[in-house]
C-alpha cells in the first residue's frame, strides 16, 4: 500500500479524535487569552531589563498570568532555569530539608533526575540527608494503591511526587483524572504535605491542568508545551504561595527570592510562546496520533494505543531491530527545517545510562515541543516521538517514516 494511501485512510478514522482535540485547544485558548485580559498585559511588559531586575514588571506578569493559566495561586516563570529537570530540581530543593522523605508513586523517576535523586558527592537529594522512596507501578502502568496507603501509614513524608508523563518507560502517561484520584488517594490516606507533580509534556492536553485537581506544585520547560514554540529556553513552577515561595529561595537566594532578576533580551516570545501553546499542543497531538494510526496498521506497537486519548504529546513505539529504530529516527531529522543533512548517531547524553540517538532539528536547540524523537540503544528497541509546530510538518514526516520502514522491509512504496 502506498505511503498516501496510509496517511488518507488514517485521518478518516481519526476525524472524531482531530474534532475533540481542536475543542480543547479552543478551551485552553480562550483561557490563556482570559489570563491575558485579566492581567491587563501590554507592549511594556515585553521591555528588556537589566541589573538586578528590582520592579521587572515583564517578569512578575508573566508569573501571574501562568498563575490563572495553571489555577494556581502563583507562579515562577523564569529563563533563569534551564530544562524541565532544573524546574523539578528548584521544586525539590526549595519544599525539601534535611531528613525530609519523598515518596513517588509513579515508579522510577526520569533518567535525568536519578542523579539529582541518588547521586553520590554531587550534591544531590542523598547528600543532604532526604530520602527518596519508590513504588513501582502495576504491571498495567497504574498506581498501585494498597502499596501507597501502606507507606503513607508506616513512615511521614513531606513530599508525594507524581511524574505524569513517561520518560522512557513504556506505560501510557497520566491523564488529569487519573492525577485527581492519586490526590485523593493521598489526601484520604491523611497525608497534608505537598503533592508535586512534573508536569512536562501535558500543559494544555487535557482542559485541565494538575493545580486544578489537587496538586500543590507543578513544574516545566518552557522548551516543550508551555513555550508554544517560541520561548527560547525557560521553565516554570506553579502552586500554593508557600511552596513557590519556597522555590523562589532555592531558584535566587533566601534573602531577595523573586524581587530579582533580569532579562537582557526581553520577554515578548514568552508571552507569545503562551499564547500559541494551546493550539501548538493540538498540532502535535493530531501529529503524534497520524504517525501512531499508520505505524499501527504496519504492526509496530505504540503506547498509547491508538483508540486511547493521550495525556501529554510524546508517543513511544516499539521496533523489532535496532535499524528499524535507527530508520525512524534518521527519518524525523531527515524531515527538520534545521540540520536535515545531518545523520544521528547515539552518543553517550549527559544524564542517562546508555547511548541515546536523537532527531532534534529544531529552531530552538533540543526543543522537544518542535518535532523531535529520541531513543535509549537498548531493547525493547523503543522511539520516543513528540512535538510538532504544525500537523502538516507531521504529516510530511510521517510520510518519509512509512516510505523508509516499508523499503526496510521490503515492500512498496
Amino acid at each position: 500500500m502506498k505511503t498516501e494511501e496510509l496517511i488518507k485512510k488514517a485521518e478518516v478514522n481519526l476525524s472524531e479524535d482531530f474534532r475533540r482535540i481542536d475543542e480543547i485547544s479552543l478551551h485552553n485558548t480562550n483561557k490563556v487569552l482570559e489570563a491575558f485580559r485579566e492581567e491587563r498585559i501590554a507592549v511594556r511588559h515585553f521591555a528588556a531589563t537589566n541589573g538586578y531586575g528590582y520592579g521587572d514588571e515583564g517578569r512578575e506578569s508573566l508569573g501571574k498570568v501562568y498563575a490563572r493559566v495553571f489555577g494556581a495561586e502563583s507562579a515562577i516563570v523564569s529563563p533563569a532555569i534551564l530544562s524541565g529537570t532544573h524546574a523539578i530540581t528548584v521544586a525539590l530543593f526549595g519544599v525539601l530539608r534535611p531528613d525530609d522523605r519523598v515518596l513517588c508513586i509513579t515508579g522510577t523517576p526520569y533518567d535525568t533526575l536519578r542523579g539529582v535523586v541518588y547521586g553520590e558527592g554531587n550534591g544531590s537529594l542523598a547528600d543532604y540527608k532526604i530520602s527518596f522512596h519508590e513504588i513501582p507501578l502495576d504491571d498495567g502502568g497504574s498506581v498501585q494503591a494498597e502499596l501507597v496507603r501502606t507507606a503513607l501509614a508506616e513512615n511521614d513524608y513531606k513530599m508525594i511526587y507524581i511524574q505524569r508523563s513517561r520518560g522512557y518507560e513504556l506505560r501510557d502517561a497520566f491523564s488529569i483524572e487519573q492525577i485527581e484520584e492519586m490526590c485523593s488517594l493521598v489526601r484520604k490516606c491523611g497525608f497534608e504535605g505537598c503533592i508535586f507533580v512534573d508536569n512536562c509534556y501535558g500543559e494544555f492536553v487535557e482542559e485541565a491542568e494538575p493545580c486544578a485537581v489537587g496538586a500543590d506544585l507543578i513544574a516545566g520547560s518552557l522548551i516543550k508545551n508551555a513555550g508554544g514554540g517560541l520561548a527560547p529556553t525557560g521553565g516554570y513552577l506553579a502552586g500554593k504561595n508557600k511552596y513557590i515561595s519556597a522555590c523562589e529561595n532555592r531558584l535566587t537566594a533566601p534573602s531577595v527570592g523573586c524581587e530579582v532578576g533580569s532579562y537582557a533580551y526581553g520577554y515578548r516570545l514568552f508571552y507569545q510562546g503562551l499564547f500559541t501553546a494551546p493550539h501548538m499542543v493540538a498540532q502535535a497531538l493530531k501529529g503524534s496520533l497520524l504517525i501512531g494510526k499508520c505505524l499501527e496498521s504496519l504492526g509496530y506497537e505504540n503506547f498509547p494505543e491508538i483508540g486511547k486519548a493521550p495525556a501529554d504529546i510524546t508517543r513511544a513505539i516499539r521496533f523489532e531491530t535496532e535499524e528499524e529504530l535507527t530508520d525512524f529516527i534518521c527519518s524525523v531529522q531527515e524531515c527538520s527545517p534545521i540540520d536535515s543533512f545531518v545523520r544521528p548517531e547515539a552518543w553517550d547524553m549527559p544524564g542517562y545510562d546508555c547511548k541515546v540517538i536523537m532527531a532534534a532539528g529544531t529552531f530552538v536547540n533540543g526543543a522537544t515541543g518542535e518535532l523531535s524523537a529520541d531513543a535509549p540503544i537498548r531493547k525493547p528497541y523503543t522511539a520516543y516521538f513528540q512535538g510538532g509546530l504544525s500537523y502538516e510538518h507531521c504529516r510530511i514526516a510521517c510520510e518519509r517514516i512509512l516510505g523508509k520502514l516499508l523499503a526496510r522491509r521490503g515492500e512498496i512504496c
